[in-house]
């Protein structure tokens, strides 16, 4: 989903205005790879995405982790209480898949501002509608047993999220490491690396400072379906 605005306003000048100034949301910066919050965690704030990606995941009693949405720019996130209508702990382990910078406001706060704000109520439901169509397509690749499958699958929807037009096809706007693309998909390092050699090699990607161009996203989707 591209920038969500508001007939004049965009997502973030409209979430800057939580606490109605008196207390406005703080900025918080993540490196690649920091834990910001765990399963299990007081659900004390809400969080609006201004830079970089971050990784939803569920982590089961056998240790595996699977991730569930990957968010961009401009999306909010850490309300489930706010969706069950009660105060609940933290259900996903939020950790940042890039280098990122946060605006976060305490959840009361941010709850008045929904009850204050339809234009507020309107626009986070559709960043959940857009979450929870990419929850699904992350799921339907998780299913695929064969790696290759899953891999190509995950780019798919890193091409439709993230992805901007270049003059060699779609190129990924995230600078993805072969251990991050691994932990998204379940799989590893080495076998990442020797199935982006493949498809590489086969000319349906490339690879320029870890920024990947999918050359032909609809041929590589209709080879691997």
């Amino acid at each position: 989903m591209s920038m969500v605005v508001t007939q004049d306003r965009p997502l973030a000048s409209v979430f800057r205005q939580v606490g109605n100034g008196a207390f406005p949301p703080v900025v918080e910066t993540f490196d690649r790879g920091k834990t910001i919050f765990f399963p299990g965690d007081p659900a004390e704030r809400v969080y609006f995405l201004l830079k970089g990606a971050v990784k939803l995941s569920r982590v089961y009693e056998a240790g595996e982790e699977i991730t569930v949405a990957l968010l961009r720019e401009n999306s909010v996130f850490g309300v489930l209480s706010l969706i069950t209508g009660h105060r609940s702990d933290r259900f996903y382990h939020a950790v940042a898949f890039t280098p990122v910078e946060l605006l976060s406001a305490p959840i009361e706060q941010f709850e008045q501002s929904l009850r204050d704000n339809p234009e507020l109520s309107w626009l986070m439901m559709r960043g959940l509608s857009s979450r929870i169509l990419q929850t699904e397509m992350m799921i339907e690749t998780l299913a695929h047993r064969d790696m290759g499958s899953r891999l190509v699958s995950f780019l798919l929807i890193l091409c439709r999220d993230f992805g901007t037009p270049s003059s060699e096809g779609i190129t990924i706007d995230l600078k993805l490491s072969h251990q991050a693309i691994a932990e998204a998909i379940g799989s590893t390092r080495v076998t990442v690396t020797r199935l982006l050699g493949e498809l590489r090699d086969n000319k349906m990607i490339s690879i320029y400072k870890k920024k990947i161009t999918l050359h032909d996203p609809v041929a590589l989707s209709q080879q691997f379906t």
